[in-house]
Formats: C-alpha cells, sequence, structure tokens
C-alpha cells in the first residue's frame, strides 16, 4: 500500500511517503494558495500512485483546518483518508535531526518534511 502522509501548514506543508511499513521524508511544499497546493499534491499522488492519505492534526484551531483540508483532499482525490495525531512531531524531528548530525540549513529545509515521516510512523504503527 502506498501512503502519503501531510504536516499541514498554513504556508508549507511537509510530505512523507510510506511504500511499506517505512516511512521516509519526501519533500516540502511551498504554496500561495491551497489551489495551487492541491494541483501538487495531485502530481505527486499520480506520480507516486498514492492508495490512502493521512493527514496529521493537532489540537486548537489549526488542528482543525488540518481536518477541513484532509476533507477536501479526500473529495478531490476520492482515496481513503486518515487522520492521526501530530502533538510533538515537529520537536521530535528537529531532535532526531540533531542527533543525526544534519546541518542546521538542510534541517530547517526539511523539518516538515521528517514530522510527517514521524506522523505516518506513528499512523503505521498502530495499524
Amino acid at each position: 500500500m502506498r501512503i502519503l502522509a501531510i504536516d499541514y501548514g498554513q504556508k508549507k506543508i511537509g510530505v512523507a511517503l510510506a511504500t511499506s511499513r517505512l516511512a521516509e521524508p519526501y519533500r516540502v511544499i511551498r504554496f500561495a494558495s491551497n489551489t495551487a497546493l492541491i494541483k501538487e499534491l495531485g502530481k505527486i499522488i499520480e506520480e507516486e500512485k498514492i492508495e490512502k492519505l493521512v493527514v496529521g492534526v493537532s489540537e486548537g484551531e489549526m488542528g482543525e483546518e488540518s481536518k477541513r483540508f484532509g476533507e477536501k483532499l479526500k473529495t478531490e482525490f476520492k482515496l481513503p483518508l486518515y487522520f492521526q495525531d501530530e502533538t510533538l512531531t515537529t520537536r521530535s524531528a528537529q531532535e532526531l535531526s540533531l542527533e543525526a548530525g544534519i546541518k542546521r540549513k538542510k534541517r530547517k529545509e526539511l523539518e516538515d518534511a521528517y514530522s510527517a515521516a514521524l506522523i505516518l510512523e506513528a499512523y503505521l504503527d498502530s495499524n
């Protein structure tokens, strides 16, 4: 099963991919509008033959916004959608990047993709 996970933000998102029981950071997408973002995600979904979507959700207003975005993706791409708690994934991604010795600039560039990979790992571990 090919799964795409998203760490949603208002200006950029992190994307991770799993083709087995292992999640890998894929990329970070910066966007000006949700329309442009959905178009870019559509390319990834098609190229990678994605079969399932996982969207990270936090608490509060941002969590609600992430859920609305996820529902929009489900409608647009007609794929199964699952939500996964993303509490502390950014902090964990930063700590793991430091431990791995990844340079500061690269860490900052890919932080959201690493967070998406942690969201996806949590989803895979719970299923």
